[in-house]
């Protein structure tokens, strides 16, 4: 994580970000919405082995130590006993989660074969935005050559918006790329 990744984003969002929102809101400075957080995701079956390598993949992938989690109660038609691992995750905020960003939206995502940009209804209903990627070797850190087995993930980001239209414009800003939706006006 360089200097240079960690101040483009956040200048991006005091210089270009904050301004528009102000303008098309009315917010006060102070009330504009922003990212708080990113989660990520990983979930395996409960292959210690294979666990262990995805937390260490993620790890590289985030920057951030990832955690393992564990099965909170047993689920027979998943073959899964309460407590056994099943996953692992990350949270990235501050400085790390802008780094993770801009290198999700500049580096991975024009990676990802046929990408058509991201769906503008995978929103909660609260502000929050979820997605999936397929393979965790899309990202420039993963060599391709280690990986015993394609993984996908589940990434979440979630901002202070109360509505949906709020968090896609604060997303927009900051270069997220979403596809236009020909369904229902979206």
């Amino acid at each position: 994580m360089s200097e240079a990744s960690k101040r483009k984003l956040e200048k991006l969002f005091k210089e270009v970000v904050t301004p528009a929102l102000v303008k098309e809101y009315g917010y006060s400075p102070m009330q504009v919405i922003r990212i708080d957080k990113v989660v990520i995701n990983m979930g395996r079956q409960s292959d210690k082995k294979k666990i262990n390598e995805s937390a260490e993949q993620m790890t590289q992938i985030a920057g951030q130590k990832a955690v393992i989690t564990y099965a909170r109660k047993s689920e027979a038609g998943f073959k899964i006993r309460e407590g056994w691992p099943i996953g692992c995750r990350v949270t990235l905020r501050g400085h790390r989660m802008y780094a993770f960003l801009e290198k999700l939206i500049y580096l991975v995502l024009p990676r990802v074969r046929d990408f058509m940009g991201l769906k503008t209804r995978s929103f909660d209903g609260r502000g929050n935005y979820s997605f999936g990627l397929a393979e965790q070797i899309i990202f420039p850190e993963i060599d391709y050559e280690a990986v015993s087995e394609i993984a996908g993930m589940d990434i979440t980001v979630t901002t202070t918006a109360k509505t949906d239209k709020e968090a896609l414009s604060l997303l927009k800003l900051f270069g997220f790329p979403f596809r236009i939706d020909t369904q229902k006006g979206k």
